[in-house]
């Protein structure tokens, strides 16, 4: 979820993801060796919000609202055909990207005391985040490597909250995009 490692994470941290269960079978066992989200639960996803709320800040009121926002978001398909860099990351990239930017932004919108990465970039880049903390020689040969599993289509209907609960990534909600 984060480009963090999970061992920098408090528990009862939260996040917003899109789950691109697509993507597995081409990510699942690069992901487990270089991503520390994956070994702590978090499946293929593309973050919408991270960091979001603290847990003891989500009762019923937030859920409601979180379904408010996401019900006015109709659901879309992405497809996923090339990967991406950022600094020592290796992702997929989400195309198109503007329903993701927009979910974020509403979001963000709503509850500005939770900025998108915490505030620490001011560009929003949707991602299915692979690899981190890589040498670029382990991102080429996972790169040559996913070349003969892309492209695929996702179709996104919901957004999930994740909970960290110290150990692992825990899904606490479903949120139904409308349409």
């Amino acid at each position: 979820m984060a480009d963090d490692s999970t061992s920098t994470v408090p528990a009862g941290r939260t996040g917003l993801i899109v789950r691109i269960p697509e993507a597995e079978p081409a990510v699942r066992a690069w992901r487990e060796r270089l991503d520390p989200s994956a070994r702590a639960g978090v499946p293929a996803h593309v973050t919408v919000l991270f960091p979001f709320l603290d847990e003891s800040r989500i009762g019923p009121l937030v859920h409601s609202a979180l379904a408010a926002v996401f019900g006015s978001h109709q659901a879309f398909d992405l497809q996923f055909e090339r990967c991406g860099r950022l600094p020592d990351v290796l992702y997929l990239v989400p195309e198109p990207d503007t329903r993701l930017r927009q979910l974020t932004e509403a979001i963000a919108d709503r509850w500005p005391e939770a900025p998108p990465y915490g505030g620490r970039f001011t560009e929003i880049v949707p991602h299915l985040t692979i690899a981190q903390g890589q040498e670029d020689a382990v991102l080429e040969e996972i790169e040559a490597d996913l070349v003969g599993r892309l492209p695929f289509t996702s179709h996104v209907s919901s957004v999930e909250l994740m909970v960290y609960d110290g150990t692992k990534w825990q899904e606490r909600a479903s949120f139904a995009l409308g349409g």
